[in-house]
């Protein structure tokens, strides 16, 4: 009954049976085992093309460390006002950056708009030593409203960025429930939409701790393992990384996962939706819901023992819902009929906040 976050969840059943069976025997460390070799292949074989990857340990370390490879400390990085990298990282980006400038380009619903992005780089001060230089697009998929960019937005955003020099970062924490909300195939929604590096995220979505940073053309990962070192995210038993995401990517688990987590967004989008007073956010498009429920409906499902974050804090009755792999059709179910039991003896003027 905790919809705070999909990082409440342990790990998928088929991510901890592989870590037990790792767990015999001994390996070489630091990546040097098979397990990590293999992943190589794997990768590509899911993206349809040559790849460099790189395990990490946390979604801010592969977002940081990746931004860094392209970033210079006179750098700009474009990206959303509520991305994670601006607003949930303590400044990570910046700190693996040695000190790059992150600028917000709005847009509704979690997402860069286009002209927003244009004008901030026609008029960026490109060659002008008194300005930070523009070098990288971030963009998040699924965003941070619950949305999703589709792949005419992402093709426009990292053309434009292309076409001003930048390279193009995907944070991809919730990458499955986007690309199983849009029925595309990885490929499509990374390197052939013009993203260059993807920050690809499995803990959310099944994993224990398990990120990648992907690159695109191998090339580009430059000094990728050395950043990965110093800043300590070379892990030593690295092969406890690398079979999380082999069982992860095996037979589609990580498909099924964010179809399951998706579907139960949905099922309470809709149970939520005939709700009296009830006020969607920003439209339910993968595994987040932003919603603003009557203050006692609220105490009702809290007093139930649901746990949902406030969003806005907790005098405000906006809220925050999220699905994962192991949401519970019951637990659905339940948080729906409380909602509704609530809303029942509301007045009109409660009903309207």
């Amino acid at each position: 009954m905790n919809f705070c976050s999909d990082n409440v969840t342990g790990a998928c059943p088929e991510v901890m049976q592989a870590l037990m069976a790792l767990n015999q025997g001994s390996a070489m460390p630091y990546g040097g085992d098979d397990c990590t070799a293999q992943l190589q292949g794997i990768f590509a074989e899911i993206f349809e093309h040559e790849v460099a990857v790189f395990p990490v340990a946390t979604g801010s370390a592969a977002n940081a460390l990746a931004l860094s490879v392209f970033t210079p400390p006179y750098g700009a990085i474009y990206c959303h006002p509520e991305a994670h990298i601006n607003v949930d990282e303590c400044g990570a980006p910046e700190l693996f950056t040695g000190g790059a400038k992150l600028l917000g380009i709005p847009g509704e619903h979690g997402r860069i708009d286009l002209d927003q992005l244009r004008a901030a780089l026609t008029h960026s001060g490109l060659g002008v030593v008194h300005h930070v230089q523009p070098t990288s697009l971030s963009l998040t998929q699924a965003t941070e409203a619950g949305t999703v960019y589709s792949l005419d937005q992402i093709g426009s955003l990292a053309e434009l960025a292309h076409a001003f020099g930048l390279n193009v970062h995907m944070d991809g924490a919730r990458f499955a429930n986007a690309l199983v909300s849009l029925g595309c195939t990885p490929a499509e929604m990374t390197w052939k939409a013009g993203v260059d590096v993807l920050s690809f995220g499995a803990t959310k979505n099944g994993a224990w701790a398990a990120e990648a940073v992907v690159f695109f053309q191998p090339e580009l990962a430059g000094d990728f393992e050395f950043r990965r070192k110093r800043s300590g995210h070379l892990v030593s038993k690295m092969r406890f990384l690398s079979a999380q995401w082999q069982a992860y990517l095996k037979d589609g688990v990580w498909l099924r996962n964010a179809r399951h987590a998706n579907a139960m967004a949905q099922k309470l989008s809709e149970g939520l939706g005939s709700l009296p007073g009830a006020v969607w956010v920003h439209p339910p498009q993968a595994n987040e819901l932003f919603i603003e429920l009557p203050e006692p409906v609220l105490q009702a499902l809290e007093r139930a023992g649901f746990r949902f974050y406030r969003w806005l804090g907790e005098d405000h009755n906006q809220i925050r819902l999220v699905t994962a792999f192991s949401t519970t059709e019951a637990d659905v179910d339940y948080f729906c009929q409380v909602a509704h039991e609530a809303s029942r003896v509301l007045s009109p003027a409660t009903v309207t906040h």
